[in-house]
């Protein structure tokens, strides 16, 4: 995983792409931050770009594309499946269905947005720490045993 690719971030409502950008820059991290009304363009992004992304934060409800319906096609395209591209689903449809739906999906997180700017700031450090430090496909080993 490249920990220094972008940061792609799948949200319609206008507001919470910037709370996450302003959350995002004040704790220091240098992704870029690559944002999408939609699963649609994100798809195309993903399938067109030479870049490795370094993580996807996904909204569920969104227009064209929800989130489940890009998590699907992602997982089917081998392409896309072979990136490994970490996949957290952060949005405020947090019911016990979709919740269950993304991990048949198999997403790698589910957090429902916090409620205040200092939560989510928490709840993205969190995130973006454990995918920093997580062992990856296509990470070059560290270590040997």
């Amino acid at each position: 995983m490249s920990t220094i690719g972008p940061i792609g971030l799948l949200e319609d409502d206008e507001d919470d792409p910037f709370l996450i950008k302003m959350a995002i820059k004040g704790l220091g991290v240098a992704n870029q931050l690559i944002c999408f009304p939609n699963g649609r363009l994100a798809l195309d992004y993903l399938e067109t770009t030479p870049l490795q992304p370094f993580l996807i934060l996904c909204d569920i409800n969104m227009p064209l594309m929800n989130g489940l319906e890009l998590r699907a096609l992602i997982h089917k395209s081998d392409y896309l499946r072979q990136k490994a591209i970490p996949f957290v689903f952060l949005t405020t449809t947090a019911n016990p269905g979709s919740i269950r739906k993304a991990y048949d999906a198999s997403v790698q997180g589910f957090y429902q947005k916090a409620a205040d700017q200092p939560a989510l700031a928490r709840q993205l450090k969190l995130i973006i720490d454990y995918w920093a430090s997580c062992l990856h496909p296509n990470n070059k080993p560290r270590y040997s045993l």
